[in-house]
């Protein structure tokens, strides 16, 4: 069909997302496909990924790349690009790459942009997604003026002052903010477990609490988070970091700190341990606090795994089949976003780091499409995931 070149890119598009999945799949899972489904299913409408997950009260999403997507396309009621399509049909929710970064945003001190992130946001808007807000505080993608700009004496009024124009930008528009990202690293050696950032060594530890009531100033409307990774595994640093997040999550429990929600980032290796009990019990903790748990930037890294294409495949579909029906047991994890859908656009596949290459030079493939745009094995592992979840009560307010 591909080659075929008396099909336009947008009838290709049509073609593509309405093409029976199942004769995609490798043979491994074709039968167990072919049981039971009939050939003909589509993955598009009410096969995705994002109607699989409403009909049992989640949501689905993707982070996304705003440059890519065709927003004029979309506004006059179609599009010629196959990824704003893909977008468009399979996620709920979606959420910037890096367009509402401080460095995607700042341009000067006196400067901000929003030229990127309204592009994404009319395309959500316009694709009928919800939006998440990634992210308001982060000690990286900080612009380059930002050391020699700011101080002790003045970074609480960057901050604040950042806060309040981006949320204030975006003010009823968006689900959930990231507040702060990455906030807690044990290695640092502080007891609080706090990461030495330029917020904490400009501002001190309060800076965490004028973040979160900042942007509560801001938006009222958001469901305000606060994200991190390494906190999914037993082994004893994650357990420790986990740990550590806890008792932060008690520290602005206990102070009045408006906070709705933790983002467990997920991103998983395919062949090393799997998460199990501690993050049950942290997810169920973070219950205890009312606090939902949002699965934020899950992918599947297949940088160390031995084998092709289908032993990688196998591998991160059984990652997301195990690790989606562990946490969505759990009635407080209302929200999936993987951290791009296709292989394509991948953070792994473009970081030129040895935990992201594989040794024999192929492309990982940690996510529900393949880079042809076509699903993976790991779409099949979601879908079927959030089939099997317990259907959630509508939140209230």
């Amino acid at each position: 069909m591909a080659e075929n070149p008396e099909l336009t890119r947008r009838e290709f598009g049509r073609a593509a997302l309405a093409l029976g999945a199942s004769a995609m799949l490798p043979g491994w899972m074709r039968a167990q496909e072919l049981d039971a489904q009939p050939p003909s299913v589509s993955f598009s409408g009410p096969n995705s990924l994002r109607f699989h997950a409403a009909a049992r009260g989640l949501l689905y999403g993707a982070a996304v790349n705003p440059a890519l997507l065709d927003v004029d396309g979309v506004a006059a009621g179609g599009t010629n690009d196959i990824y704003a399509l893909l977008v468009k049909e399979q996620a709920g929710i979606v959420v910037p790459e890096n367009a509402m970064k401080w460095e995607g945003l700042r341009p000067a001190p006196s400067i901000f942009d929003f030229t990127q992130a309204d592009r994404f946001m009319r395309s959500a808007a316009l694709a009928g997604q919800k939006v998440r807000g990634h992210n308001l505080c982060w000690h990286e993608a900080l612009p380059s003026w930002f050391k020699s700009t700011v101080n002790q004496a003045n970074a609480r009024t960057h901050l604040t002052r950042h806060i309040r124009t981006v949320a204030g930008h975006y003010r009823g528009q968006i689900h959930s903010w990231d507040v702060v990202n990455e906030a807690i690293d044990p290695e640092d050696g502080r007891p609080d477990g706090l990461r030495k950032t330029p917020w904490l060594e400009l501002i001190g530890p309060d800076y965490l609490d004028l973040a979160f009531h900042t942007a509560a100033e801001a938006d009222p409307h958001a469901r305000l988070t606060y994200n991190d990774y390494g906190i999914e595994l037993d082994s004893p640093d994650q357990t420790r970091k986990r740990e550590a997040v806890l008792e932060l999550l008690q520290g602005f429990k206990s102070r009045g700190v408006p906070i709705h929600a933790v983002g467990v980032q997920s991103h998983i290796q395919a062949d090393g341990p799997q998460p199990g009990v501690g993050l049950k019990s942290f997810i169920r903790e973070a219950g205890k606090m009312h606090l939902e748990v949002y699965v934020t930037e899950m992918d599947v890294n297949t940088h160390s795994l031995t084998g092709g294409p289908e032993a990688q495949d196998a591998a991160v579909a059984e990652v997301y089949r195990d690790y989606l029906t562990l946490v969505l047991a759990e009635p407080n994890v209302p929200i999936v976003l993987t951290w791009g859908i296709t292989d394509a656009n991948s953070w792994l596949n473009e970081m030129n780091e040895p935990w992201a290459k594989r040794k024999d030079g192929a492309k990982q493939r940690p996510l529900p499409f393949d880079e042809n745009l076509k699903p993976a094995p790991a779409f099949f592992a979601l879908r079927a995931a959030f089939d099997s979840a317990p259907p959630r009560r509508k939140r209230r307010g």
